[in-house]
């Protein structure tokens, strides 16, 4: 009875370590794995590979290169029951919907990429973002992503 019961608790710690395993987000590790990789990176490398940054600040000799990227995904399809009515072939009428089912169910994710640049170099990367961490992460790496290709003999994990 013991052996049947420690095999019962391996295959259902098996299944959860699958289920976490499949929730996992290579472009978030790559996104996170990128706050140390492109430390060092050139200004100009920087630029080339992100583009101008959507906001920037200087703070004595040191500048911070805002880069942002949105998405967001409306909900699926929703029913709606609708009532109108008009005047003798006028054309003007009066109409009113009620959603039947549930619409919506969108959702966004967003992430905010600030590069510390001191002395024409990146010295830092911070991400700040909307949504769980794994998603906003995911985001974060589309505004990397370019970059991280740069890297020469960069520690980047397998795509």
């Amino acid at each position: 009875m013991r052996g049947s019961r420690s095999i019962g608790t391996m295959l259902v710690l098996g299944a959860a370590a699958v289920a976490l395993a499949s929730c996992a987000n290579p472009n978030a590790d790559r996104a996170a794995d990128a706050r140390q990789t492109l430390v060092g990176m050139p200004k100009e490398t920087l630029l080339s590979c992100a583009g101008v940054p959507q906001r920037s600040a200087q703070v004595d000799d040191t500048e911070f290169m805002t880069y942002t990227s949105r998405e967001f995904s409306g909900g699926g399809p929703s029913t709606s029951f609708g009532v109108a009515g008009g005047s003798g072939g006028s054309g003007v009428g009066f109409g009113i919907g009620i959603p039947l089912f549930g619409g919506g169910g969108g959702y966004s994710s967003s992430c905010d990429a600030t590069f510390t640049v001191r002395n024409g170099v990146v010295e830092q990367l911070s991400y700040t973002g909307s949504a769980g961490a794994s998603a906003s992460l995911g985001q974060c790496y589309r505004i990397v992503e370019n970059c991280l290709e740069m890297v020469p003999g960069g520690t980047l994990p397998p795509r």
